[in-house]
């Protein structure tokens, strides 16, 4: 299934300069949006996951629907300030700002094995700030998966150390 077909792109967005993919338009296709969730979840199936990661917002879409398909658990990173018990914390850049990211303390036992799993790689910010939580928690990144990846802003480069995917490239 070509799934760029299924990928709205807004120019100029959230900035100008910024090319937005949105998957959203692929989520309202049923068949589409399984295609995706069940092919990110056929390339983990063998890699001993235990846990799912989603970075918020977008990645929850992707991540809990992967994690549910695994039969494993769905942990959320979600922006400073909105989980309710005690967290770990990250701060990060990404291609237009900057912000914190947090997870539960007590959300990854040491040693698990963690995919983390998003809409879209670009800069690779977000992802490394989100490796960093896992790391710093005690899990094992085990692997990396996107529907999307703009290749020509290098993430994969940032990254380069973990095991990943992406279903779909863009140049820009």
């Amino acid at each position: 299934m070509n799934l760029k077909n299924k990928i709205r792109i807004i120019e100029d967005y959230p900035k100008k300069g910024i090319s937005f993919k949105d998957i959203t338009t692929l989520a309202q296709d049923g068949k589409a949006f399984q295609y995706a969730i069940g092919s990110i979840s056929g390339f983990l199936k063998d890699k001993n996951i235990d846990v799912v990661i989603g970075p918020e917002a977008r990645g929850f879409l992707v991540g809990a629907p992967v994690a549910y398909s695994l039969g494993v658990g769905f942990i959320p990173v979600r922006k400073k300030g909105k989980l309710p018990s005690e967290t770990i914390q990250v701060e990060y850049e990404l291609e237009y700002g900057g912000d914190v990211l947090e997870i539960h303390k007590d959300a990854i036992e040491p040693g698990q094995r963690v995919a983390i799993v998003d809409d879209l790689l670009a800069t690779g910010g977000t992802v490394e700030a989100v490796t960093k939580l896992v790391e710093t928690a005690g899990g094992e990144v085990a692997f990396l998966a996107f529907i999307v990846e703009i290749t020509s802003l290098n993430g994969k480069e940032k990254l380069r150390n973990y095991e990943m995917i992406s279903l779909v490239e863009y140049n820009k």
